[in-house]
């Protein structure tokens, strides 16, 4: 019994080398790297005010239109 999952492990191993995905290298220059990263940063902290600046208001008009619609189910 041993022998039948070494063998049955050798072949999953080698299906999963068969399998395997190779990553590109990065061709990129390295000014063309921290100018990436640079853009990135600046980018994060913009969209973290816009976010936290938006979010409140959209909260608002959520509970605004679930009591407008509480009298309706009164009625109801």
């Amino acid at each position: 019994m041993n022998k039948r999952l070494l063998k049955r492990h050798k072949r999953q191993v080698a299906r999963a080398k068969e399998h395997v995905k190779l990553s590109e290298p990065d061709l990129r220059t390295p000014e063309q790297i921290t100018a990436a990263r640079e853009a990135g940063r600046s980018a994060g902290g913009r969209r973290g005010g816009s976010d936290a600046q938006g979010a409140a208001p959209s909260i608002r008009k959520h509970s605004g239109g679930a009591a407008a619609r509480s009298p309706a189910k009164a009625d109801a």
